[in-house]
């Protein structure tokens, strides 16, 4: 299994990015896929999770700026950032759930498996 998350960089507030996870080396459609961070000195922690059925869950703080999406056919897994805010800025991981066709269910960390290397992301005043 191999994640590789890409398209973070460096933004002002209120700018915008596009972070994206390429997954390789298992049935990527059948699993809960979810985006995380962590910022220095902090815990890592959920972002945004969709299930293999489309469905979203948000932390309250990205609701309405970020967008989490999936396309199956390129086993490939996006975040959509808008309306940036300096305190949006950390790494930003994906991982995935350990077991096929299941409700994605929280953002916990401990819940999810297989981690990329990240992308930082960092917004300024």
């Amino acid at each position: 299994v191999q994640l590789v998350e890409s398209g973070g960089g460096s933004v002002q507030a209120g700018g915008s990015l596009r972070l994206s996870c390429a997954a390789s080396g298992y049935t990527y459609s059948s699993y809960c896929m979810g985006w995380f961070r962590q910022a220095p000195g902090k815990e890592r922690e959920g972002v945004a999770t969709i299930d293999n059925y489309g469905a979203p869950i948000y932390q309250n703080s990205v609701k309405g700026r970020f967008t989490i999406s999936r396309d199956n056919a390129e086993n490939t897994l996006y975040l959509q950032m808008n309306t940036l805010t300096p305190e949006d800025t950390a790494m930003y991981y994906c991982a995935h759930h350990p077991r096929p066709n299941r409700r994605c269910g929280s953002l916990n960390v401990p819940d999810f498996t297989d981690w990329g290397q990240g992308t930082q992301v960092t917004v300024s005043s």
